[in-house]
């Protein structure tokens, strides 16, 4: 299983540089870096709120669960 960030997605849609995410959010350069090239492994509940609250979207808009295609067995 994994779970992805769509946030690359959404700044590309929108035409979005990483500097107007940062200025419609308040979350930092490196964070807003981290997560539109979906190379983090967390996001803290503070960058998830400014994300939403500055996008005008919903966790379930930034956050995608892709299903594995084999799954462990025990």
């Amino acid at each position: 299983m994994s779970v992805r960030c769509k946030l690359g997605d959404i700044m590309k849609q929108r035409g979005l540089s990483n500097k107007e995410v940062v200025e419609l959010t308040g979350v930092s350069r490196n964070t807003i870096t981290s997560l539109a090239a979906n190379a983090t492994k967390r996001i803290d509940y503070d960058t998830l709120e400014g994300l939403c609250r500055g996008l005008g979207i919903t966790p379930g808009d930034l956050i995608e669960y892709v299903p594995n295609d084999n799954p462990k067995t025990p």
